[in-house]
């Protein structure tokens, strides 16, 4: 049940992340109007329902490992009172709400209505921030730790979903200067960067009491490591990226593959994260 739990978190994550990321990225690379537009519209509205399909997914997961009994996940009272009667499906009820609100408007005429989108897949991805180690603390300790994780996941989303829309745009041929989308593309990544790391590390902080967690190479430390090191690499190829931009438009096929890499690796670190979700964040002495 646990590989399930961890499979279905990282699905779901992924896919609300990179909505999110898509949707604020788009207009910032290429403006309202662009070639792009049917094919994003068509990826979101899969993006939406394999969120959908996972958030249930995720329900029956929880409520399964609550029970004790795959039988019960799927009894209408018990779901009733697990979203009524705990926190994660007080939380969950109005995440999947949204999910179902944001799926429909992309079937209808207001799916091209840019405010809309970003508003329901803002309060799709906030909802996640409870989910959780984001549900450990209690008063106002336990509310600015879900708004670090707000602003955390807001941070990962616009990064992931932005190198989403970048290998799309990469992958296809385009009238845009790619040197000019790279330099937007990277001076909204000095920001973002800049807030995953400072949120990233006052999580570790609040939750484990230090700086880093103990021991280094086992449970939730080698996970968060593994993750640390994801993301180092995701900068490294990001800088590189940003030091060859003279010349990005002779060397295309090393840029395509490069910035596939640094997005397959972000959805590495999600992976991560999905498991580190799993682990109790301890300090063992």
């Amino acid at each position: 049940m646990t590989s399930a739990m961890v499979l279905c978190r990282f699905l779901h994550f992924t896919v609300v992340l990179m909505l999110f990321g898509a949707w604020i990225f788009k207009p910032l690379l290429l403006g309202r109007e662009t070639a792009l537009d049917r094919p994003l519209a068509r990826i979101s509205r899969w993006l939406a329902g394999v969120a959908l399909l996972s958030g249930v997914g995720w329900l029956l997961l929880i409520t399964a490992s609550m029970t004790g009994s795959w039988t019960a996940a799927f009894d209408p009272s018990t779901l009733e009172l697990v979203l009524d009667k705990t926190f994660f499906g007080q939380v969950w009820r109005w995440h999947l709400l949204l999910n179902l609100l944001l799926l429909a408007l992309l079937f209808t005429p207001l799916h091209s209505s840019l405010p809309w989108r970003i508003v329901l897949s803002g309060l799709l991805l906030a909802t996640l921030a409870p989910v959780g180690h984001g549900a450990m603390l209690d008063g106002n300790a336990g509310r600015l730790l879900i708004l670090n994780q707000v602003i955390h996941l807001t941070c990962v989303g616009a990064w992931l979903g932005g190198l989403m829309v970048l290998v799309m745009i990469l992958l296809r041929p385009d009238p845009h200067s790619v040197k000019a989308l790279l330099q937007r593309f990277s001076g909204v990544g000095y920001a973002l960067v800049a807030g995953l790391l400072i949120t990233g590390l006052i999580n570790v902080r609040v939750l484990t009491g230090a700086f880093w967690p103990t021991p280094l190479l086992s449970g939730f430390a080698l996970i968060l490591l593994i993750k640390v090191v994801l993301v180092g690499a995701m900068l490294g190829l990001a800088l590189f990226n940003r030091l060859r931009i003279r010349d990005c438009e002779r060397r295309m096929t090393a840029l395509r593959a490069s910035v596939m890499l640094e997005w397959l690796l972000g959805i590495g670190a999600v992976a991560a994260v999905s498991l580190l979700g799993t682990l109790p964040p301890m300090i063992i002495n």
